[in-house]
């Protein structure tokens, strides 16, 4: 029988703590490693705390230096902001607002909780609404996140990382649209289609290239679960690469 939840976590601690080091270019020694895993308990849910300590922290590792790079510049926006006593609002766009760009608000939320920090403000948005692919929407599920979907046509599910977390309000809308922020905003495009249609993006205080291959492409074939779960997976990395650059 499978164990999940802190039990694994700290079965796991010492490969968390090594990719942690590795990440910040440093060395863990045990007893870090130890205060690492014993520290980073936001209170998820069990399942998804699973993820993080066996799947996530250590994909961080295989984060090319050049993606590295582009999540370094947006770490240092939010500690600037954090450090100025303001939000740090992170917005990620992709053209439809359905897939990557609902996933990395989610994972980033995440990210910002397993690390304590506070001040950090997720959204979503496209150039065009669609709704939030269900596909996406189980690929976050099968990580542990517990989702509500109230139905229609656009729904807002309300997706939580933990039992007592608040939850996020998920649904597809245009960059510009409430509750999305006007200005000050960091924007992180996730689909090159929008960071070619967007090189200026109204009211950002930065703007920042991730592109994510669209998942969509295994839509419908044998594939489906993998892909949506492998890109899940590497957003995940990347947001939890960012916020432990800004935990720093």
């Amino acid at each position: 029988m499978r164990e999940c939840g802190y039990v694994a976590a700290m079965r796991s601690w010492m490969a968390a703590a090594f990719v942690l080091a590795a990440a910040c270019g440093g060395e863990v020694d045990a007893g870090e490693g130890r205060a690492v895993a014993e520290e980073a308990r936001p209170g998820l849910h069990p399942a998804l705390e699973d993820t993080v300590f066996t799947r996530v922290l250590p994909a961080m590792e295989a984060i090319p230096l050049e993606r590295r790079s582009e999540l370094l510049r947006l770490s240092t926006f939010v500690r600037n902001r954090i450090d100025a006593g303001e939000p740090a609002r992170l917005t990620f766009i992709c053209t439809h607002n359905s897939r990557r760009s609902h996933m990395a608000q989610v994972w980033a939320a995440t990210a910002a909780a397993w690390y304590g920090i506070e001040g950090v403000e997720t959204y979503s948005g496209g150039t065009e609404a669609t709704a939030f692919n269900p596909r996406a929407v189980a690929a976050l599920e099968r990580a542990g996140f517990e989702i509500a979907n109230p139905g229609g046509d656009n729904p807002r599910y309300r997706v939580r990382f933990g039992p007592d977390a608040p939850p996020l309000t998920c649904f597809s809308k245009v960059t510009s649209e409430s509750p999305n922020p006007r200005e000050g905003f960091a924007a992180i495009m996730t689909c090159s289609a929008a960071d070619e249609a967007c090189p200026i993006v109204d009211g950002a205080a930065l703007r920042v290239s991730i592109p994510y291959i669209d998942p969509k492409e295994a839509d419908d074939t044998p594939e489906e679960t993998a892909r949506y779960d492998a890109r899940s997976l590497q957003i995940a990395a990347e947001m939890f690469y960012l916020m432990s650059r800004v935990r720093e």
